[in-house]
């Protein structure tokens, strides 16, 4: 074995030019399809993170002002949501889970010497599984059941009110006036806002009975269950609007009446382009394989067909056609695995070097106040892909070398050397 693949060598050193260009074809398309693929992957990994910071099940209802009179009633109502409003989604919506009405009003939050005004948002303990805050370990804990219960006087800030009024102080366990009023501090929420005034989160009830004594807000956000087609939650927003339409006496045609916000829709539309970018991606890749093959299949052809008087002399000193057959087999294994591995070193090098750089670049921004929007991340590809396109590459080598050298194996000794 030792001698055939040191003759090998020694005919690819012959043959540089024949070698260069085969292996070009494999590193070629091996390198471009993990680029491709790569591309492909980084794209949809940055946009679906931008979809992590909540749930993607959610659904948000904004009141607004009705631009249709409906049943005697006016246009330009500034309508808002009641306790009504809740039971009718909790009953009328079985798609509906987790409930969670949001007030908010704006107050100044002092603590000792500073102060400021911010937004003071009542919530429900359903806010976690929809908003996603982040409570880092030893920052407390989110409003609960028991808050909700009793009302408590208890409040959770956002990061970047604790650093504007505490200065480096632990926060949890302190109390801040918020109005004329004293609220225990339970929790602080790491999470980056993506816009707007930082938020106190209190309980819902506490902010009814405290700050919006008429009962009555403007936003509700609920998750729901069993909407995975784009059919399936185009038709649950028209029944949604014609249930809250009911509860509120508007036209279900009255577009400014209420708004409707269908994260879940969003996603699937999402999910739905990048659909279309993996194919179009593998498309190319496989195409881009495809010369690669071919690239592969004609050198190997021409190879065979330059050593037929070479086939002919081996086997006028005795050598067995299957001798010969293993030789150049063995041959293409090494060119296409060889070359197969540099292209695909050179692909997951260029993927893995710019998942770096990004991932440096989002390091250095990681101080910033405001969410980092990300539309690239990660571009890396399923290794097992890899080297199945190698594999690929391989075996069309093999085929390619093995078929006309079968064809030159089987011509008599004396004809083959008669070969120009």
């Amino acid at each position: 074995m030792i001698d055939t693949l040191q003759e090998i060598f020694d005919t690819l050193k012959k043959n540089k030019l024949r070698t260069t260009l085969t292996g070009l074809s494999v590193s070629w398309g091996i390198f471009i399809l993990i680029v491709l693929l790569g591309a492909g992957n980084g794209l949809k990994n940055g946009v679906m993170e931008n979809f992590g910071d909540r749930a993607i099940n959610r659904i948000g209802l904004w009141a607004g002002t009705t631009s249709i009179p409906y049943k005697g009633l006016k246009s330009r109502r500034y309508l808002r949501f009641m306790e009504k409003q809740l039971t009718a989604i909790a009953d009328e919506v079985p798609e509906s889970r987790k409930i969670s009405p949001r007030s908010s009003v704006t107050q100044i939050i002092s603590y000792g010497q500073e102060y400021n005004s911010y937004n003071i948002t009542g919530v429900t303990p359903d806010f976690v599984d929809l908003e996603l805050p982040v409570i880092k370990p030893g920052n407390g804990r989110f409003i609960n059941q028991l808050d909700e219960k009793e009302a408590n006087k208890v409040i959770v800030l956002d990061q970047k009110i604790v650093d504007a009024l505490f200065k480096g102080k632990s926060a949890v366990g302190e109390y801040v006036k918020v109005g004329e009023l004293m609220f225990k501090v339970v929790g602080v929420n790491s999470k980056k806002s993506r816009w707007g005034t930082p938020n106190g989160y209190i309980p819902f009830t506490t902010s009814q009975l405290i700050f919006n004594p008429g009962k009555k807000f403007n936003r509700i956000v609920f998750s729901v269950n069993g909407l995975d087609t784009k059919a399936a939650n185009e038709k649950f927003d028209e029944d949604l609007r014609k249930v809250m339409a009911r509860s509120l006496s508007f036209d279900p045609n009255d577009m400014e009446a209420l708004w409707i916000n269908n994260s879940q829709q969003e996603y699937l539309q999402t999910m739905q382009i990048f659909g279309g970018i993996n194919v179009f991606v593998t498309i190319i890749g496989l195409l881009t394989l495809i010369a690669g093959i071919v690239g592969v299949s004609n050198i190997m052809l021409v190879s065979v067909k330059e050593r037929t008087r070479e086939i002919g002399i081996r086997k006028a000193i005795g050598a067995t056609p299957g001798a010969i057959l293993k030789n150049i087999i063995v041959e293409a294994i090494i060119i296409t695995a060889i070359f197969g591995y540099i292209g695909m070193l050179a692909g997951i090098g260029l993927t893995e070097g710019i998942n770096m750089v990004m991932e440096q670049s989002a390091a250095a921004t990681a101080n910033s106040d405001e969410v980092q929007m990300s539309v690239f991340k990660n571009p890396t590809v399923n290794i097992g892909i890899v080297f199945f396109s190698t594999m690929i590459l391989v075996v069309a080598g093999v085929i390619a070398g093995y078929m006309p050298a079968r064809k030159a194996v089987k011509v008599k000794p004396i004809e083959a050397m008669r070969d120009e």
